[in-house]
Parts: structure tokens; C-alpha cells; sequence
């Protein structure tokens, strides 16, 4: 179903509900230079509202009435993920959520869930930043010892912000069931075209 513009305190977005009641929820958030318009954005939400889940589509907050890259350490960013879970929560009462982002979006939930280990049941991440480019030594995998959920990682063949084989050893980092899909040919910014696909690969991950 179409979104509905979802509006609070640090959290601003589109809340894309199932037909029926929701099974689970997720709060997805985009990367440093996009925002929650991205086709990759939409694609991601509408097919896990399709796969039962009510999604939060949201802005992060440096985007809110900024349009440059974020500043400072994320932890504004975070706070809003935080609160965008808390909504979600009272929302699909007692149903799992997944936070999920893609690149800086999902670097900054993969902080707040090794921070809070109960903020949320899975991670989706899309294009996870592991390093700068052409900045291989400086790897963004220190709180990945600290997390505790499931974690599937979906990643381009071609993402100059870690290849394959380097983000291999990083997801190794993390003490809990993990699951790297590498998508062929695929830069710093999965295609839109595999959304469909996401949902059923994050429930095997989760379900079993």
C-alpha cells in the first residue's frame, strides 16, 4: 500500500502499512548524501509492507532541513532511530523489528544496536560503508563484537566502500547469525530491481 506521511519528534518519513495486521516492523533510513525518496528506499519499503511488515520510510535527522552530509559523530542520527523504533513498537505491539538502512543509514543502525542491544530483533543492511574509499585500514567494524541480533548484509560486488572478500572478514566480527548476499556487478547502492527479493532472504535468516 502507498505511504502515509508519518511525522514526530526527530522522526519524519512514510509509514507503509500491510493489508492486514502487521507480522513485524521496520525502520529504514538512507545513506549520507540520498534521502528517504531514494527508488531504493520505496522499492525496499513496499515490498516488505507487501511481505506483511508496517515500515517507517524515514529521514534521518541531518537530512531534516539540511542538505549536506551529516555532521558531528551520528549521535542525533541515532537518536532518531531510537525514536522511530519506540513509534514502531507501540505500533506492531509484541511483533519483531528489523532496523534496517542503506549505507550510512545502516551504519548508524548497526551503532545504536551494539549501544542497545535490545532496540531491535534484525539488521538489514544495504551497502554497508565499510571503509572510505580507497581507505582500506580504516574500517568501521569496531562495535561489530558488541552486536547481538541477526544482521544480513546485502552488498555490490563492486562497492568501492569494501569489496567482497574484505566484508567477508568484518561480518566475521560480529558473535551472531550473520549472512552476506553479494550482489554481481552492483556498486555502492544495490538496484532497486532486488527489493522483492529482500523480504524472503531476511526470513530465512530470522525464522529458522
Amino acid at each position: 500500500m502507498p505511504g502515509k506521511r508519518f511525522e514526530r519528534e526527530l522522526v519524519r518519513g512514510w509509514l507503509h502499512e500491510p493489508e492486514g495486521l502487521p507480522r513485524a516492523a521496520m525502520a529504514l533510513f538512507h545513506g549520507a548524501s540520498g534521502n528517504c525518496e531514494g527508488p531504493l528506499m520505496i522499492a525496499v519499503a513496499e515490498a516488505f509492507s507487501k511481505d506483511g511488515y508496517v515500515v517507517l520510510r524515514g529521514d534521518l535527522p541531518f537530512r531534516q532541513g539540511h542538505h549536506g552530509p551529516p555532521r558531528g559523530n551520528g549521535q542525533r542520527d541515532r537518536d532518531g532511530i531510537r525514536r522511530a523504533a519506540e513509534e514502531l513498537r507501540q505500533i506492531a505491539i509484541g511483533k519483531p523489528l528489523c532496523l534496517a538502512g542503506h549505507s550510512y543509514g545502516g551504519r548508524q543502525c548497526t551503532m545504536l544496536a551494539a549501544e542497545e542491544p535490545g532496540i531491535a530483533d534484525a539488521l538489514l543492511l544495504l551497502s554497508y560503508p565499510l571503509h572510505p574509499p580507497g581507505a582500506a585500514a580504516k574500517l568501521r567494524t569496531e562495535h561489530f563484537p558488541a552486536l547481538r541480533v541477526p544482521a544480513l548484509f546485502v552488498h555490490g560486488t563492486r562497492d568501492a566502500f569494501g569489496n567482497i572478500e574484505e566484508m567477508q572478514a568484518a561480518v566475521a566480527l560480529i558473535p551472531t547469525r550473520t549472512k552476506l548476499l553479494p550482489v554481481h556487478g552492483a556498486g555502492h547502492g544495490v538496484p532497486p530491481s532486488i527489493a522483492a527479493s529482500i523480504p524472503e532472504w531476511l526470513a530465512e535468516m530470522i525464522d529458522r
